[in-house]
Parts: structure tokens; C-alpha cells; sequence
């Protein structure tokens, strides 16, 4: 190439709006390298179709992408580039809802006590100043069926003044392991919640359900565990514990939104763009769980990490906590379609289950649903 064809750094710094400094330190780097360097003044040289990737450089350092990441991205193709520009964003989004539940809860902790609603103020209100408050109550249905093709139900399910929780027992030991579980949960339907602090007691109550599943399990038995998915009704929010691939849904408004995340092998993958929706759905391994509540190692050994966060409620939401009995066979749309339409949550539970059932129900099947309801 010749001379006449090359831009000097500052031309080049102007048309891809990279500082001269910039564009040094990404050549030490090996990031950017200028096309040709004169031997004599060591001034660079960059080709004009090197302004495609200096401007990849910087979109990449917009999104936050680190340098090495960046180094790593443009040495490959479109396409496995695009892979992993999406497999770090997808780490960058749960990084941020982590922080975001964080920050929501220590706002929470420190500006409104969650004892109940009477230890809150309306939106726009002062402190003491009367006016009538909207007091919410649960209303709340718990089945769970062993399905067509199991021997046994590993299922637990159960709905409580406050306490509602799905568990999906796997292994040997895995319905003792379930019925743990949830029971390490039944006394937050009694106890008073501490002000503002609904989340640091569910991650306890996790700890807690834990030791119990070792328990119940064996320390040599690290096989057979559980999943676990539960909210604690506060008066005002449901507080949401979740770990493992039960899930979670919220319908509102006439939508239906899934408020938990699959800790599966096949989830990570779709959620790094190595797996298609529909590559997904029939994966070898797609019920092979990242985390859950198993048995083995030392009673004193810490729970993994479970996903915790708070939900504000709205008097007509419906919620439906689920085994993966249910989503496996049932689409989330019939799902929405039965939840709306069932008059009550004994209802909506009883017809997810012969949904189930009328799709061939090969796995154990629990379903709890729950209305936000105004007192009487």
C-alpha cells in the first residue's frame, strides 16, 4: 500500500474519534495496530479500512467491554464476535439487576420498615396525615400431583398466610429433601418480620432449609436435593426467594410475566447466545440444574447463592409459582390463558394440572397461585 493511500495518525484520530493518545496506547496493546510505521521518525500510519475497527474499539469501550475482552472480540469473525458481544452483555445485565435488587432493598431498609402495611404512607402523603389506606390480603391455592409417568411425587407445595413455596425434589432422597425444604420455610407464617429486613431473613431461612436438605439427605449423598422457589408476603410486597428451575410468574394487567431465572446448564447457554429458543427446548441437557439445595459436604457449609428480591403488589395481581412439571409441557400462553381466566386460584391451580395431565404430565407437577386482594 502505498503512502499516498495511508492517513496519518491525526486524520485517522479525527475520522474514527480516537485521541492520538487513545490510539497509542491501544497499539501498545495490541488492539489497534497502525498499518505501517516510518523506521526513521516511529510516526504511524493507519489504512482508511482500519476505520471500521478502530470504530468497533470504540462501541465496545462505550458498553464497558474491558480491553482484554475487546483484544479477544476482534480477533474473530463477525459472528462469533456477535456471540460474544451478547454472552458479555448478558453477564453485564445480571450484574446489574444483582445491584439494582441490592439498591432497592437498602432504600427499602433505610426509608420505609417493612412491618406491614401500616407502617407505610401512601404515595403522596405525609407522615400522620389521615387518609383511608387500601389494605391488601392473599388468597391462595396449593396443589401438587405426581403426574402420569413418575412411581412418586418429589413435589412440595404449599401456600400460607404468608409463606407460599413450590420444591422439586430430584435423586433418591429427593420428595424428603422437597418436604425440608419448605417446612425450614413455615415459620416466617408465624413470626413477626423484622423491620426491613425480609431479605437478609429469607437468605437465613435458606441457610436454613439447607441444613435441612443435608440433613435429610446425607452428607454422602450429594445427588439428591431440591429446587426451591418461595415469596413471604409482607402486607404490601411479596419478597421473592428463588434457586433452582421452579419458577416464578406475575400476571398483571392482562400480561403474564416470569419473574425468576432458570439456574440451568441450558439457560446459561441461551442466555449466552450459544443456544436458540428452540435448540433449547429440546437440549439433552436442559433439566440439568447450575444450583439447588442439595445433600453432601459439611452441615456447616454456606448455601448457594440464591436469587432474592422484593415485588410491590397491586391489588388484582395473580402470581403462580411453578415445578417444571408445568412449563415443560404447558406454553406460557395457555399458561396466561388459564390464569386469567379461572375465577379463583383453587380454580387456575386445578386446570393447570389437567392441563398438565392432558399433555402427558411426565414429570411431577405443583402449582401455588395467589391473589392480591383488597381486605374486606
Amino acid at each position: 500500500m502505498s503512502m499516498t493511500t495511508m492517513m496519518t495518525i491525526g486524520a485517522f484520530s479525527k475520522a474514527c474519534r480516537l485521541s492520538p493518545k487513545a490510539l497509542r496506547l491501544y497499539d501498545e496493546l495490541e488492539l489497534l495496530r497502525p498499518a505501517r510505521v516510518d523506521p526513521e521518525t516511529g510516526y504511524r500510519y493507519y489504512a482508511p479500512e482500519q476505520l471500521e475497527q478502530a470504530r468497533l474499539v470504540v462501541w465496545l469501550r462505550r458498553l464497558g467491554m474491558p480491553l482484554a475482552g475487546i483484544r479477544r472480540v476482534g480477533a474473530l469473525e463477525p459472528t462469533a464476535a456477535a456471540r460474544e458481544i451478547r454472552a458479555f452483555w448478558s453477564r453485564v445485565e445480571a450484574e446489574t439487576a444483582a445491584r439494582r435488587d441490592l439498591a432497592s432493598f437498602l432504600v427499602d431498609h433505610l426509608t420505609r420498615p417493612l412491618t406491614g402495611p401500616l407502617a407505610e404512607s401512601p404515595a403522596g402523603m405525609s407522615p400522620g396525615k389521615e387518609t383511608t389506606m387500601t389494605m391488601l390480603e392473599l388468597r391462595y391455592s396449593a396443589l401438587s400431583d405426581t403426574g402420569r409417568v413418575r412411581p412418586a411425587n418429589q413435589d412440595t407445595a404449599y401456600a400460607g398466610t404468608r409463606v407460599l413455596a413450590v420444591a422439586d425434589g430430584f435423586g433418591s432422597g429427593g420428595a424428603p429433601a422437597s418436604g425440608a425444604a419448605v417446612e425450614a420455610l413455615k415459620f416466617l407464617d408465624d413470626e413477626p418480620l423484622p423491620a426491613g429486613g425480609v431479605l437478609n431473613l429469607l437468605e437465613d431461612a435458606v441457610q436454613g432449609a439447607t441444613e435441612a436438605v443435608r440433613e435429610v439427605a446425607g452428607p454422602t449423598d450429594p445427588e439428591s436435593g431440591t429446587t426451591l422457589t418461595a415469596m413471604v408476603w409482607t402486607g404490601s410486597r411479596l419478597a421473592l426467594v428463588h434457586i433452582g428451575d421452579s419458577r416464578a410468574y406475575l400476571l398483571r394487567d392482562g400480561e403474564l410475566f416470569r419473574i425468576t431465572h432458570d439456574h440451568t446448564v441450558v439457560q446459561s447457554m441461551l442466555d449466552e447466545g450459544r443456544l436458540t429458543p428452540e435448540e433449547a427446548a429440546v437440549h439433552p441437557q436442559r433439566t440439568l440444574l447450575l444450583k439447588a439445595l442439595t445433600g453432601g459436604g459439611p452441615a456447616s457449609a454456606p448455601a448457594p447463592a440464591p436469587d432474592v428480591r422484593l415485588h410491590d403488589a397491586r391489588a388484582g395481581d395473580r402470581y403462580l409459582l411453578c415445578s417444571d412439571g408445568l412449563p415443560t409441557v404447558v406454553p406460557e400462553d395457555t399458561i396466561k390463558e388459564t390464569l386469567t381466566a379461572s375465577s379463583t386460584p383453587a380454580d387456575a391451580a386445578r386446570t393447570l394440572i389437567a392441563t398438565t395431565h392432558a399433555s402427558g404430565a411426565p414429570d411431577n407437577v405443583s402449582c401455588v397461585v395467589a391473589d392480591v386482594v383488597e381486605a374486606a
